[in-house]
């Protein structure tokens, strides 16, 4: 059985780097987001600089605004940005694992399990070597291309992960070996492990406990009145104990498409957690359907058409064509498909498919007496508008039948 390799990405002081991206000026000062200085709200994120005052995620601006320095600088944030560049760097980190999970906006789980052999390197010393090696070049991809400092924790389950990456702070990679989980945990402060907030910090210290060592030999009469029912997994992840269930999807951002941009792109794509191509077909003709309906709600028509198609070794394949502008599902599909059997010429099976449109346009053009699909897609919208996107679809779209009320079986996680 293949040994856990969890690896958990954290996107440093995300909203501050972004905020820096787009105003370079930013770069060394202190910097802190949510808000007005003086205002309401409360503090998104704040710059290592900022925090050497003080100052916190969840504070409230006001009181930010005491902490902070004279010539902190105080910015409402850029939600936009923040989703296209959690989409980007999603990208990236996409191309090293098989198994990515979203946490959050900045954060992202990625599991390594039996990739030590297709990462393998001659003067990589050993299978650890090799995993410490690639989850550098992947944080240094997502410098060198975004310009966003990651870090990175790499351990056999997702709680010594999350910890490694905090360890690693900032801009650092840190492999803590297997059985080596207790060690490292032992001298930490006990607000160090998931799941110890500082309610329950508060709480340990009044009692005595100060670091995660001391939580493991505390007796249970001194832990139960704190976590209750928790108490043997508190007790077991500060041994160095736990899952390497990576958890479920959160989603990273959402989709954003104001009426009448043209600029960008619209895209979504779709992988496949179990390696399985048996509902590429679908699962193609859903990602039409999404991108047509975004086009018709931005009030745009595309001119491009992109198809992308990931094999489960990494190759990526990606397949243009130039269309006459349209927003209809059955054109958009229709071309999706042709490229799709253009890509698809090997037997392996497949990681990922997405679909993108560009050369985006105001939808201005009358409509021609023989449409393409636009008249059924405007009453396919309006159906949705009244009983919800699901209400409708393709029957290239739709799988095996489902009775009354059950769940849509998923070929895997959705990228919006």
């Amino acid at each position: 059985m293949m040994a856990p390799r969890m690896c958990c990405l954290d996107l440093d002081t995300f909203f501050v780097s972004v905020e820096r991206l787009l105003d370079p000026s930013l770069r060394g000062k202190p910097v802190v987001v949510g808000g007005h200085r003086g205002g309401r709200g409360v503090v998104t994120s704040a710059s290592y600089e900022a925090r050497a005052f003080g100052v916190r995620s969840g504070m409230s601006i006001r009181e930010a605004s005491e902490r902070a320095p004279a010539d902190a600088v105080f910015v409402p944030g850029h939600g936009d940005a923040y989703s296209d560049y959690s989409r980007r760097a999603r990208e990236i980190v996409e191309r090293y694992s098989p198994i990515v999970v979203a946490a959050s906006i900045d954060e992202h789980y990625l599991d390594f399990r039996g990739c030590e052999r297709l990462y393998r390197r001659a003067e990589d010393e050993h299978d650890d070597a090799t995993v410490l090696r690639v989850v550098r070049e992947m944080t240094a991809a997502i410098d060198r291309e975004l310009g966003l400092p990651a870090s990175a924790g790499i351990a056999t389950s997702k709680p010594m992960a999350k910890v490694a990456s905090g360890l690693a702070k900032p801009q650092g990679v840190l492999l803590v070996r297997a059985g080596n989980e207790a060690e490292t945990l032992a001298p930490l402060p006990v607000r160090k492990l998931p799941g110890i907030g500082p309610v329950a910090e508060a709480r340990l210290h009044a009692v005595g406990i100060d670091t995660l060592a001391q939580v493991v030999t505390a007796p249970d009469a001194v832990l139960r009145p704190i976590f209750g029912s928790y108490t043997a997994g508190i007790r077991a992840a500060a041994r160095g104990e736990g899952s390497d269930d990576l958890g479920r999807e959160r989603p990273a951002f959402r989709e954003h498409d104001p009426h009448g941009a043209v600029a960008g792109t619209i895209s979504n794509e779709r992988t496949f957690v179990e390696r399985s191509a048996d509902t590429a077909a679908e699962v193609l003709s859903g990602l039409c359907e999404r991108v047509a309906s975004r086009a018709r709600r931005r009030g745009v028509l595309a001119g491009q058409l992109t198809l992308k198609l990931r094999y489960t070794d990494f190759l990526t394949i990606t397949r243009g064509r130039t269309i006459a502008p349209t927003s209809a599902d059955l054109i958009v599909h229709r071309v999706a498909r042709d490229l799709y059997r253009e890509a698809r010429t090997r037997a392996m099976p497949i990681r990922l498919l997405g679909v993108a449109l560009a050369k985006l346009r105001l939808d201005t053009v009358q409509m021609p007496l023989f449409d393409g699909g636009e008249l059924r897609s405007e009453a396919v919208d309006r159906v949705r508008d009244r009983f919800g996107y699901h209400a409708v679809h393709l029957a290239s779209s739709i799988g095996q039948p489902r009775a009354p009320g059950e769940p849509r079986k998923r070929a895997g996680r959705s990228r919006r």
